[in-house]
């Protein structure tokens, strides 16, 4: 029954990913059908992000008074929403509306899932759990591409809010084993979860969402524009290839973390990170290439996907070593919300720098957020070592 749980985990995060690259992947002919600046859409990006913001900074009292399983129903049904909404807008205008559901949709389930996973399990099945996540992402770009390629964008985004139904009924049907085979959690126990101007006192917290900030800029960027980047540098590429290179980066993602899943017992999370960055700069490296082949830079986005895989989950299976079971929920609440603020303004701001500097400055806006990501991350480290060291 244990395994069977963890299962229906697995695909919750499926249904996490599945709208997070549909965007970036339809978006070279939504704007051709909207009419509208290429740049326009960071404006949507932002406003699905700051939404997931929202319900991110509202995760830890809601972790506390709802159990789990209805914030992964409520939140799977908001995305659902979120998506058939977008398939039946006339104009770019009413994307906005739509982006309120799709948004507040994703910071719930990612919180408590998080937060549930890094207390409840070992480092593998946090980078097993976000592989899904992964799968979920390379998903929906094929998907649009297929409906790019038979049909319209606006299928692509149908087909996977059927999806997404799909899925919310397998956990409707599966309910149940939550009781069965939940281990105590930190509101069984009765610890007290802290506040967030509590947490954010303690050594290392603040370093960690500067860290977060800047991996999901880099990762907000790719995931939007990787098939614009794509179709600008190679014009030759056909529309439906252009949309399904936006899964590229979701590939090395999902891949990254299935092999983090495998020997991340072994190396621990905080080796994982430095590995994946050092990974990451090739793949960064290898797009950059002036005047490569579109096979080069797809490879590029892959490994760059590769690379960037375990360091998401690893930060996140830290928390409760890093700051205690009584600050993890909160630490996790507001490492997904400085996660989703670079998702939400980075991407918009890269848009409207690249109409300007053109897409090809995209490799090096990555480079230099990786770079701040090892920086914060390693100075976190000596703090928390500090902070240890002290109690």
């Amino acid at each position: 029954m244990a395994s069977c749980l963890v299962a229906v985990i697995f695909l919750i995060f499926v249904s996490l990913g599945l709208p997070d690259s549909l965007l970036g992947s339809a978006w070279p002919q939504m704007r051709a059908d909207f009419a509208v600046p290429s740049s326009y859409a960071g404006y949507v990006s932002m406003t699905i992000c700051f939404m997931t913001i929202i319900s991110s900074l509202l995760s830890p009292r809601l972790i506390q008074k709802v159990a789990t399983k209805w914030i992964c129903v409520v939140s799977i049904a908001l995305t659902i929403i979120g998506l058939l909404g977008f398939s039946f807008s006339p104009s770019y205008w009413f994307l906005f509306l739509f982006a309120v559901p799709y948004g507040l949709g994703a910071g719930s389930i990612d919180a408590s899932i998080n937060h549930y996973v890094a207390n409840h399990y070992r480092s593998n099945i946090m980078n097993f759990l976000h592989c899904f996540y992964g799968l979920g992402a390379i998903i929906s770009p094929n998907l649009m591409g297929i409906a790019l390629k038979v049909a319209h964008w606006n299928e692509g985004y149908r087909w996977t809010a059927y999806l997404q139904s799909a899925i919310l009924l397998i956990v409707l049907l599966t309910l149940p084993l939550w009781k069965k085979t939940n281990p105590p959690s930190i509101e069984e126990k009765n610890v007290p979860v802290a506040g967030l101007k509590e947490t954010i006192k303690v050594k290392g917290v603040f370093l960690t969402l500067l860290a977060f900030f800047s991996y999901c800029s880099a990762e907000g960027i790719s995931f939007l524009w990787t098939a614009t980047y794509m179709g600008e540098i190679h014009s030759s590429l056909s529309p439906d290839l252009v949309a399904s290179s936006g899964s590229l980066v979701f590939l090395g993602l999902m891949l990254g973390r299935l092999f983090a899943g495998f020997v991340s017992n072994r190396w621990g999370d905080r080796l994982l990170i430095r590995i994946g960055l050092m990974i990451e700069f090739i793949g960064i490296l290898l797009i950059a290439i002036p005047a490569s082949s579109p096979l080069i830079t797809a490879i590029g986005f892959a490994i760059m996907g590769l690379g960037m895989g375990p360091i998401y989950p690893s930060i996140q299976h830290m928390a409760p070593t890093n700051f205690g079971q009584r600050y993890s929920a909160s630490a996790i609440g507001m490492q997904m919300a400085s996660a989703y603020v670079g998702s939400t303004f980075m991407p918009m701001l890269f848009g409207l720098a690249q109409q300007s500097l053109g897409i090809s400055i995209l490799p090096y806006v990555v480079l230099g957020f990786a770079i701040l990501n090892g920086t914060f991350l390693e100075l976190a480290y000596r703090q928390i070592k500090r902070n240890h060291s002290l109690s």
